[in-house]
């Protein structure tokens, strides 16, 4: 492998390890869930604030929290996509 390679490939897997520190925190409900998720779009914790939350209506708890990871998951995602951007066009010439 040329040198640029293995310099591309260090690249990019201290790229993925700045991911997995990067988190994103989205709220739902007016902050009745919150949920963390990493830039390896992993889900790191997800709080429900009990003062908030109508235990007879469950299903709108359920639907803040559907928000709220896909909410997460979309920002994540975008992240992964800026901080990954840089390193994808040298990507084409390594061999797999």
């Amino acid at each position: 492998m040329a040198f640029d390679q293995v310099k591309m490939l260090q690249q990019l897997r201290k790229a993925q390890k700045q991911l997995g520190k990067e988190i994103i925190e989205v709220e739902a409900g007016d902050g009745a869930v919150i949920v963390q998720i990493t830039g390896e779009l992993k889900i790191k914790s997800i709080k429900i604030n009990p003062k908030m939350v109508d235990l007879d209506n469950i299903e709108q708890l359920e639907h803040w929290i559907q928000i709220a990871i896909r909410d997460g998951l979309a920002k994540a995602q975008e992240v992964a996509a800026e901080t990954m951007k840089p390193l994808m066009g040298g990507l084409g010439n390594l061999p797999f």
